[in-house]
């Protein structure tokens, strides 16, 4: 797997909804690390789209996630779903077409946070390998309600070809070189100190 390329990098948070959010295994951490990785696409001009699973019964996204989220600069794209995949949901290739036109799909680097890690985020990430798409998935990023469950799913996925990564490193393979024009506020962002919880 190559370094990431903000030019073909796609950042996909998956259903950070209500009460579910805060109970998955350290909610905190995963929370900051999705608002940083936000935050980081939008210093790198990287497309976002963020999805909600059946909000009617899990509620809506995290209210400071949403807030964040409606606040960017840089493209982003919405996707309510009652598949669990992503995948399975006929407008999520739209989407990732609307985001890096006329990128194939073996050229698209998809960025995962989000929960939960057995099971929406794993069949998400199964189905874009199968299609050919390069998957990074950030550690810090991705929970599920249980150790257990989420460290078996990162296996899982990182056996079928996923990269295991972290907000830090996609950071910083999306600025390449510290003369970058966002280097100074990826730095910044950077000296917050590290997502804990």
């Amino acid at each position: 797997m190559s370094l990431l390329d903000s030019s073909r990098s796609i950042l996909v948070l998956i259903d950070f909804q209500g009460k579910l959010v805060h109970m998955v295994h350290r909610p905190a951490m995963v929370l900051e690390t999705a608002r940083r990785l936000m935050r980081l696409a939008d210093l790198f001009a990287v497309p976002v789209v963020l999805t909600e699973q059946y909000p009617k019964g899990i509620g809506p996204t995290e209210e400071g996630l949403k807030a964040l989220y409606d606040g960017l600069s840089t493209p982003k794209y919405f996707l309510e779903k009652t598949a669990f995949g992503c995948c399975g949901d006929a407008g999520f290739e739209g989407l990732l077409q609307q985001a890096r036109p006329g990128l194939p799909a073996e050229k698209r680097q998809v960025v995962i946070a989000g929960i939960e890690a057995h099971v929406c985020v794993m069949q998400t990430v199964l189905e874009l390998l199968a299609s050919g798409h390069e998957v990074h998935l950030c550690w810090d990023g991705i929970s599920g309600r249980g150790e257990e469950y989420r460290r078996h799913a990162m296996e899982r996925m990182a056996a079928a070809g996923a990269v295991i990564t972290n907000h830090e490193s996609v950071a910083f393979e999306w600025a390449r070189d510290k003369n970058h024009p966002q280097f100074k506020a990826l730095s910044a962002l950077m000296k917050e100190g590290q997502p804990q919880g």
